[in-house]
C-alpha cells in the first residue's frame, strides 16, 4: 500500500483561497439547523442558540462547522432549496463575523443553496447526494472552486435508505468513487473529499466492513471524511440509543484514523477531540 503522504495536494485543501492543512486529522462539528434541533423560539432565539453551539464545538476542538438545514434521517421532512435558504437565514455570515477563523460546510443537495451559502462565505460543499438529486450541483461547486465532499448514496432521494445487499460494498464504492471524481475533475472542481456515507442505506455487515477496509476507499487520492456519529448501525446491535455508544464510537474513529481518515464528522466533539489526540 503507497504511503499516503507521497502526494503534497493529498495534504492541503483550497478553501476560498485559504490554505488548510490536512497532515494530521480535523473534526467536523455538526450544526443542525433543524426544528427538532432547537426549540423553535424565533429567528433571534435559534440564531442565539446556533452561535452558543458553533462556540462550545470550537472551544472543544471542532475547526470545520457542517452548516445542515434539511435532516436526512430516516423520515425526515423534505424541504425544498427556498426553505432550505430562509431556514439558513444570515446564520452563515454571523458564525462568520463572530469566529472568523472558523472553516463552514454546507450539508445540501441543492446548487442553490450553495450559491446562497457561496455569497454567505462557506469554505466547503458537503453534498450527500454525490450531485444525483440536482443535476447542476456539480456545475455550481466547480463555478465556487471549493472543496467538495463527495458522498456515496443510493441515487435518488427517495431511495436514499433503501438497504442494498452489495456484493462487494468496498468495490462498489470505490467504483462509485472513480466515476465521479472523474467527472468532478473533467468538471473543474478541485479539491475532492470522500465519504463513504455511512448510515445510507447500507446493511450493518456492510458498514462494518467499510470500517475494515477505509483504507482502501479512494486509492489514497483524495481524503476521506468519516460520518459515523450516533448512526444506528452502532447502537442497534447493541440494543443502546445514540447517545449512550461514545466509547464504541471513538474506538472506531481510532480504527478509521489508523487508515488515513482525515475528517471525522461528529456530535461530540470533545470526545472526537480526545481520540484525536491519542491517535
Amino acid at each position: 500500500m503507497q504511503h499516503h503522504g507521497s502526494s503534497p495536494e493529498y495534504h492541503t485543501l483550497n478553501c476560498n483561497g485559504k490554505l488548510v492543512d490536512l497532515s494530521g486529522p480535523k473534526i467536523m462539528g455538526i450544526l443542525n439547523l433543524t426544528p427538532d434541533s432547537f426549540s423553535d423560539g424565533g429567528k433571534f432565539n435559534n440564531e442565539k442558540a446556533a452561535l452558543v453551539q458553533a462556540e462550545k464545538m470550537l472551544k472543544e476542538g471542532a475547526e470545520i462547522i457542517d452548516i445542515g438545514p434539511q435532516s436526512t434521517r430516516p423520515n425526515a421532512q423534505f424541504l425544498t432549496t427556498g426553505e432550505e435558504i430562509n431556514r439558513i437565514g444570515r446564520m452563515i455570515s454571523l458564525i462568520k463575523k463572530e469566529f472568523p477563523e472558523v472553516l463552514i460546510s454546507l450539508d445540501t443537495f441543492y446548487s442553490k443553496t450553495v450559491k446562497y451559502g457561496f455569497n454567505e462565505g462557506i469554505d466547503l460543499i458537503n453534498d450527500i447526494s454525490g450531485g444525483q438529486y440536482d443535476s447542476k450541483m456539480f456545475d455550481v461547486a466547480a463555478e465556487t472552486k471549493l472543496p467538495y465532499i463527495l458522498m456515496h448514496v443510493n441515487p435518488s432521494y427517495e431511495t436514499m435508505h433503501d438497504k442494498i445487499k452489495f456484493e462487494d460494498i468496498t468495490v462498489s464504492i470505490s467504483r462509485y468513487f472513480s466515476e465521479k471524481t472523474a467527472e468532478l475533475l473533467s468538471k473543474g472542481v478541485r479539491d475532492i473529499i470522500l465519504d463513504p456515507g455511512f448510515g445510507f442505506g447500507k446493511t450493518v455487515e456492510d458498514q462494518m466492513k467499510m470500517i475494515d477496509e477505509v483504507r482502501y476507499f479512494g486509492f489514497g487520492k483524495c481524503p476521506l471524511l468519516i460520518g459515523i456519529s450516533r448512526k444506528s448501525f452502532i447502537y442497534k446491535p447493541l440494543g443502546k440509543s445514540p447517545a449512550d455508544i461514545n466509547e464504541e464510537t471513538q474506538k472506531l474513529h481510532l480504527k478509521v484514523l489508523r487508515q488515513g481518515a482525515k475528517i471525522l464528522r461528529v456530535h461530540d466533539v470533545a470526545e472526537a477531540k480526545k481520540t484525536v489526540d491519542l491517535f
